[in-house]
């Protein structure tokens, strides 16, 4: 594994400050496919699909979603970032439920509005969703 740049920020869900490895930064040099190429040898990888059927959980090359979990000295840490047209955002969770519901929201906003395939028939909110699109693909290993 190469040497990462851990960034400091706080957890989303308890707002303790933590030190965590850094999501990639786009280059800017070429596309979302060039971005992913960056994920190697860290401790993010790509989150391709969301829920019980696999559904789209970004719309490559222009959203991907990316996952990363790691520990500090208070425990694990759950990390997701999103890629949107080259601009990058991490957030980090000490839960990793806190993490799959903030995922869950990122992934339903784009199957609402159209940018990515999503289950038919969306409740009007994420948290209409049932309990089984609330949480990874069965078929994806975090």
């Amino acid at each position: 594994m190469t040497t990462e740049t851990q960034t400091h920020t706080a957890t989303a869900d308890t707002a303790e400050p933590v030190s965590a490895p850094a999501l990639p930064a786009d280059d800017r040099a070429g596309d979302g496919y060039d971005w992913m190429d960056t994920l190697e040898g860290t401790a993010w990888s790509v989150l391709p699909n969301w829920g019980s059927q696999g559904w789209d959980a970004g719309s490559w090359p222009y959203i991907i979603l990316a996952v990363a979990r790691t520990r500090d000295g208070n425990g694990e840490l759950f990390g997701y970032g999103t890629y949107v047209e080259g601009d990058t955002t991490t957030h980090w969770f000490r839960s990793q439920g806190a993490c799959y519901e903030a995922i869950t929201a990122e992934v339903f906003f784009h199957w609402a509005s159209g940018q990515s395939d999503g289950p038919d028939n969306l409740p009007a909110s994420a948290a209409g969703l049932p309990e089984q699109d609330r949480k990874p693909y069965p078929g994806w290993t975090d």
